[in-house]
């Protein structure tokens, strides 16, 4: 078994953006529950121990820890190449000074739309594009190497060709084109979010056109919507084969929806070692391989392209983290996903992406 390449560390769940397609559990935790420095700085240790290469620290908005500067600081001194994905709220000029020389390698701007007030009303809040285009700026005086990820749905798949001359003018060197993934908040909101086939049709288009007309000037990702699809993609490149996640408590997962598995258990970094985790951990070998996958999926020619495809996706449509994929054609539940293709057609409303009320205190 081969070590991890990433670690996706997701030091908060705190945000001041409220994008309804957030990867985040709907649960979100609260700071108190939030891993302290010292404990992120035995993990990254640990993972560069194991192999791990990259380290992306994440959220949620990361810059809402005060300690960020201390965290890249403790990533870049374990060896790891350090990206921070951030939405820029909260990246000042003199904190983005203080993360390059801390170590910072690489920065990964989200972006909720080219127009402020398309922007905006994804992201819920007001003035975020302007902060976003100011953070873009000081990041380019800085030198420092940016991906524009563009999180792409109904409202705004639309303005792609803009997208991707926005990128340019900002000077990213690679932009991704995410569909939204249906996980977390995406998945609560997915009549709202879900484009049509024809803007599916015209973004492939427009990526097959702007990666001949751009190559060796703009690295372009695109991850289409797997409803659309007729096989699955392979989930984080096969389960628990390349990265791990780990939640702000601890919790260490081979992907970042798999907490909606039930039954599953998943350990803790600051209680057991990571690599006893990703060699030995339940959770971990729940899906690797391919013992575990049914005999359709066994025997199909795809089987080592798409390693059984995603196991949230099937627990969250047919209820059976162990069912086939049901965006592949050759599910029986396939005709599942087509049903929603034609019901979300309509649109819906959102529900923006917040922290729950605390309860009240027992009288």
């Amino acid at each position: 078994m081969r070590p991890p390449l990433a670690l996706l560390a997701e030091v908060t769940h705190r945000c001041p953006l409220a994008c309804p397609y957030c990867s985040n559990p709907v649960e979100l935790t609260r700071a108190a529950g939030e891993l302290p420095t010292d404990v992120w700085a035995d993990i990254f240790r640990q993972a560069a121990d194991l192999g791990v290469l990259h380290a992306h620290l994440s959220g949620g908005e990361p810059a809402s820890r005060r300690d960020l500067v201390e965290l890249v600081a403790a990533a870049h001194d374990a060896g790891l190449y350090t990206n921070l994905i951030t939405s820029g709220i909260g990246v000042t000029k003199d904190r983005l000074a203080a993360l390059d020389e801390a170590g910072l390698d690489h920065v990964q701007l989200s972006m909720q739309g080219v127009r402020a007030e398309v922007a905006d009303f994804v992201g819920g809040y007001n003035g975020g594009f302007d902060k976003k285009m100011q953070v873009a700026g000081l990041i380019a005086e800085r030198g420092i190497p940016l991906t524009l990820n563009a999180v792409m749905h109904r409202h705004n798949l639309d303005d792609l060709p803009a997208t991707l001359d926005l990128a340019q003018t900002l000077g990213a060197r690679r932009i991704e084109v995410a569909c939204v993934q249906f996980a977390g908040w995406a998945l609560k909101n997915r009549a709202a979010l879900q484009p049509t086939r024809a803007q599916v049709d015209e973004a492939k288009r427009v990526v097959a056109e702007a990666r001949d007309r751009l190559r060796g000037v703009l690295a372009i990702d695109f991850v289409p919507p797997d409803y659309y699809a007729d096989y699955p993609k392979a989930c984080m490149g096969g389960w628990g084969s390349t990265g791990l996640n780990i939640a702000p408590d601890g919790k260490v997962l081979p992907c970042h929806a798999a907490e909606i598995i039930p039954g599953m258990t998943f350990q803790n970094a600051a209680e057991v070692p990571l690599g006893e985790i990703w060699y030995g951990g339940e959770a971990f070998n729940a899906f690797r391989g391919t013992d575990w996958m049914p005999d359709t999926c066994k025997a199909c020619d795809r089987r080592d392209i798409d390693l059984g495809g995603c196991r949230c996706q099937a627990m969250a449509l047919v209820g059976d983290a162990r069912a086939i994929d049901p965006v592949c054609r050759k599910s029986p539940d396939r005709g599942r996903v087509d049903a929603l293709l034609a019901e979300e057609a309509v649109g819906a409303d959102w529900t923006y992406r917040r922290f729950a009320k605390a309860p009240a205190p027992a009288e």
